[in-house]
């Protein structure tokens, strides 16, 4: 296994992972709150549990994003394949 092929592989694995993690819950959260606010306009005496709930969800979507930012971290500083590919190419 090649060292350079683990590398481009990794950073092109973590550039699509965080450019996913990114739009999807960018869109997500925007939906969230869309419909968070039409809910709070039709029954504002209910915006309490409307806001509170929205938030939990919005947490929740927002994890989503952390976790692929997490991923791509990992891929980029701690990928387990590197170690292996510089000791196949005889390395360290």
């Amino acid at each position: 296994m090649d060292a350079t092929l683990v590398a481009v592989s990794s950073i092109i694995t973590s550039g699509v992972t965080i450019g996913l993690g990114a739009i999807a819950p960018a869109l997500g959260e925007g939906l969230a709150v869309a419909r968070g606010l039409a809910a709070i306009a039709q029954q504002p005496d209910e915006s309490n549990t409307i806001i509170r709930t929205l938030f939990v969800g919005l947490a929740m979507i927002e994890s989503t994003a952390i976790y692929c930012l997490v991923i791509s971290i990992i891929l980029i500083f701690a990928n387990p394949f590197w170690n292996q590919a510089v000791a196949m190419a005889g390395g360290k």
